[in-house]
């Protein structure tokens, strides 16, 4: 039997549960060689506590066309919207301020994103999150 290689290695969003192969997830794949459907079956089994969140992949394509899926958290940002209860960020954010979060739920988020992050404590990974926070014009109180 030859030894499989990694013959493609890429990211996807999606919503967690209840993906469907069609545009833009669909294409995607397909393009990577990845099969849509069996992709979509593994993907909502993994992802269904995650039910309605938009939650990252990363996606391991092997050369005999099988894949490997390893999910993430959902983005920093997205997490932030829901904490803060906005629909988008702010497109100005030095001047237009368009909500607010606290300490403690800065702290919740880093806790569930410090595994994804490039941070070596909850500490550090809260300092990511303010600054994403900060970006998307949401102010942090405490």
């Amino acid at each position: 039997m030859a030894k499989k290689e990694i013959t493609n290695v890429f990211k996807v969003m999606a919503p967690g549960g209840s993906a469907t192969p069609a545009p833009p997830l669909g294409p995607v794949l397909g393009s990577k060689g990845v099969n849509p459907g069996q992709f979509i079956q593994k993907f909502n089994a993994a992802t269904a506590q995650f039910k309605g969140k938009i939650v990252q992949a990363v996606v391991t394509v092997w050369s005999d066309k099988s894949f490997e899926i390893e999910i993430k958290s959902s983005p920093a940002s997205v997490l932030i919207k829901e904490a803060a209860g906005i629909e988008t960020g702010s497109g100005v954010p030095n001047k237009n301020k368009v909500g607010k979060i606290t300490k403690a739920q800065v702290k919740k988020i880093a806790e569930a994103k410090v595994k994804d992050l490039n941070a070596g404590s909850v500490e550090a990974a809260m300092r990511v999150i303010e600054g994403t926070a900060r970006s998307m014009g949401v102010t942090v109180e405490g």
